[in-house]
C-alpha cells in the first residue's frame, strides 16, 4: 500500500506525490480536483488520479442519496477505467478533466464520446460503459481509497504516505469554489499540517445549499 501514495511532508518546500481519487460525476469532487491541480502551480506537488465509483460507495444501501436509479453513474467511471488500463494514468486524468469541464461546468451530461475525441481516443472505448469488464479495477481502486481513508467516506479521497511508510487516506476537502494562486498554496500548507497529525480525524461545518 505504501508504494502506491504519495509522502506527507513536514517542509512545505518538499516534493510531495498525492493520490486523488474521484467519481468524475461528483461536483464537489470536481472543485476539489481544481483546487489540487492549481496547488501544483505553487507547490511541488504531483498528483496521481485514481478511480472509485458512487455506483460501488451506494450499492449497499437502501436509498439512493444520487438518484441514480438506471445506474448511468457506472457508465463515466468504467469509461476511466478503461482509459487508464490502456493508456495509463496521465491520460486518466486528461479525461477527468475532460469530462469534469463537461459535466460540471458546461452542464452536459452526455459528454463521453465528446471528452474521447478531444483527447484523440478512439469511439470504440464507448462500449465500456455497457460492459462489466472494467468493474473489477474499479472495485479494486475504490476499495484502496476506502482502507486509507475508512468506510464513512465519499469521493474524493486524497492519499499520502509518512516517512515512516504508514499510508493515510482523507475524504475531501470539500471546497467551492476552488481557491486559486497562493490561496489555493495555504491551503495544501494547511491540510498537510493536519495530515501529519496522526491523532487528526475531521473538521467539517455545514455546507449551504
Amino acid at each position: 500500500m505504501a508504494a502506491e501514495t504519495g509522502y506527507l511532508v513536514g517542509d512545505m518546500s518538499t516534493e510531495c506525490t498525492v493520490d486523488f481519487w474521484f467519481d468524475p460525476a461528483c461536483p464537489y469532487t470536481w472543485t476539489a480536483s481544481r483546487w489540487l491541480a492549481e496547488v501544483t502551480t505553487v507547490r511541488p506537488v504531483r498528483i496521481r488520479w485514481r478511480v472509485m465509483s458512487l455506483s460501488v460507495l451506494n450499492e449497499h444501501r437502501a436509498d439512493d442519496p444520487e438518484g441514480d436509479p438506471e445506474g448511468y453513474l457506472w457508465a463515466p467511471v468504467r469509461i476511466c477505467a478503461a482509459v487508464e488500463r490502456h493508456y495509463g494514468e496521465r491520460a486518466l486524468g486528461e479525461l477527468f478533466t475532460a469530462l469534469g469541464t463537461r459535466f460540471h461546468d458546461r452542464g452536459e451530461w452526455d459528454a463521453l464520446p465528446g471528452a474521447l475525441a478531444e483527447l484523440g481516443l478512439p469511439a470504440g472505448l464507448l462500449a465500456a460503459t455497457g460492459s462489466a469488464e472494467y468493474d473489477a479495477a474499479i472495485r479494486a481502486s475504490h476499495a484502496r481509497a476506502i482502507a486509507l481513508a475508512g468506510t464513512e467516506v465519499g469521493t474524493p479521497v486524497l492519499g499520502l504516505t509518512g516517512p515512516d511508510g504508514t499510508a493515510r487516506g482523507f475524504f475531501g476537502p470539500i471546497v467551492s469554489p476552488a481557491p486559486t494562486g497562493q490561496r489555493a498554496g495555504r491551503l495544501w500548507d494547511g491540510f498537510l499540517l493536519l495530515a501529519n497529525t496522526p491523532q487528526f480525524y475531521e473538521l467539517k461545518r455545514a455546507r449551504p445549499a
